[in-house]
């Protein structure tokens, strides 16, 4: 059944009373809205090799001066962490927008002197071809300059995979994933996990089915980590 967020999913079966009636309702979004590909910066200088130009530093002055570059971005992301996506958009748009303009046209110029098949080459080369991507983050206060933050959220699955394969039931898997969505989005939501869950479950009980959303983790008053506080004082 088609609704105006988005498209209904059908109820998963949970045997968790928690993750039966939090997660009872799920959409997936739909319209005309374009899909776009954000590139990240961390990935931009290691593409000819695992960590081949932090190698070739040491011996190229160009890798160098590009890592140098690029590090100067990050600097002005550090600063404006925690801040709101209009003003992220506002400092990128001031600030990165013009190191970025400048750094294009120096990775042009170092191509024109580069032999190509080198490895400093091959990487400038993955850069310019994915420049427009690269840039994606400048426009939109919402994305950060690369995904990092998702990659260490993965290294959990990682270590955990063999442990996931005994779950004792298929109802066993479900519950588990279900209780593992609940804590990765207390976390994507610098909620303290432990005390959101204990916030819930003390209230679900009785909780009237028709206010839900009171429930999620972007509405419950529960204490947050350090971290979002630190980046709350920031802003």
């Amino acid at each position: 059944m088609e609704t105006d967020v988005g498209v209904e999913i059908p109820k998963p079966r949970f045997p968790h009373r928690l993750a039966k009636r939090l997660l009872a309702f799920r959409t997936v979004p739909t319209g005309p809205a374009a899909i776009t590909n954000p590139q990240g910066w961390a990935k931009s200088d290691d593409q000819s090799g695992p960590n081949q130009v932090d190698k070739t530093t040491h011996t190229s002055p160009i890798a160098a001066e590009a890592l140098k570059r690029i590090g100067e971005l990050y600097v002005i992301e550090e600063q404006i962490r925690g801040r709101s996506p209009e003003q992220r958009q506002r400092i990128r748009s001031e600030r990165a927008q013009p190191l970025l303009n400048a750094l294009h046209v120096w990775l042009r110029q170092c191509m024109e002197k580069l032999f190509q098949k080198s490895d400093v080459a091959r990487a400038i080369h993955y850069a310019l071809e994915l420049w427009p991507s690269l840039l994606r983050y400048v426009n939109d206060g919402r994305l950060e300059i690369d995904n990092n933050a998702a990659e260490r959220s993965l290294r959990a699955v990682a270590l955990g995979r063999k442990n996931y394969l005994f779950q004792g039931s298929y109802a066993g898997g479900e519950y588990a994933a279900a209780m593992y969505t609940l804590i990765g989005t207390a976390k994507l939501n610098d909620l303290d996990p432990e005390a959101y869950l204990s916030y819930v479950l003390s209230r679900i009980a009785d909780h009237p089915i028709n206010r839900l959303e009171e429930l999620f983790p972007w509405n419950t008053p529960v204490r947050k980590t350090s971290r979002s506080a630190e980046s709350e004082q920031v802003g």
